[in-house]
C-alpha cells in the first residue's frame, strides 16, 4: 500500500506539479486593540478604524478567487477517477476509502489552492484558469483546458526573480 495517497490523478498531479510552485508567507501584521483618544473629559473617543486593504493586486485576486474554485471541483474529478479504478479493479474498497475520505478530499482541496495561490500566473493564465472553471462541466475537458497552462512562457515562477 502507499501509505497516504494523494487523491489527485495522475494527469492532474503532472499538470500541478507543471504550473504550480508553493511559496510561504511571509511575515503577516500583527492584530492589535482599538485605538483609543482623549476627548479631554476622561471618556475615549470613538475613532472609526482604517479600511482595511487588500495588498494583492487585482490579478492576484482574481488568480485567488479561481483557485479556490477549482479546488473542489479538481478533486471531485480526482473521486470520480478513484471510482473507476475501484470499478475497473485497479484498485480495492479499503484503498478507494482510504484515498477518498473526507479528510483526504479536504487536504487535496487545501493544497491544491495553497499550490495555485502561490504561483505567478500571467493575465492569459488566469483567464484559463477562470475560462477552465466555468465551461467546462465534464473532468476530461476540464483537464485538457488546463493543460493551456502550459503552453510556452506560461508560468512565472516567484523565486526566479
Amino acid at each position: 500500500m502507499r501509505g497516504t495517497v494523494l487523491l489527485l490523478s495522475r494527469s492532474l498531479r503532472s499538470l500541478v506539479a507543471g504550473t504550480l510552485t508553493v511559496v510561504g508567507l511571509g511575515g503577516l501584521p500583527a492584530c492589535g486593540g482599538a485605538q483609543h483618544a482623549s476627548d479631554g473629559e476622561g471618556s475615549a473617543a470613538r475613532q472609526q478604524p482604517a479600511p482595511v486593504t487588500d495588498p494583492r493586486t487585482p490579478i492576484e485576486q482574481r488568480r485567488d478567487a479561481a483557485c479556490d474554485r477549482l479546488g473542489p471541483k479538481l478533486t471531485a474529478c480526482a473521486v470520480e477517477d478513484a471510482r473507476a479504478n475501484l470499478a475497473a479493479g485497479k484498485i480495492g474498497r479499503d484503498q478507494f476509502d482510504r484515498d477518498t475520505a473526507p479528510a483526504i478530499q479536504h487536504k487535496n482541496t487545501e493544497e491544491f489552492a495553497k499550490a495555485c495561490k502561490g504561483t505567478a500566473y500571467s493575465s492569459r493564465q488566469v483567464r484559463v484558469l477562470e475560462v477552465c472553471f466555468r465551461e467546462e462541466t465534464q473532468c476530461a475537458p476540464l483537464l485538457d483546458c488546463l493543460g493551456h497552462l502550459r503552453e510556452p512562457g506560461a508560468t512565472k515562477d516567484r523565486g526566479a526573480r
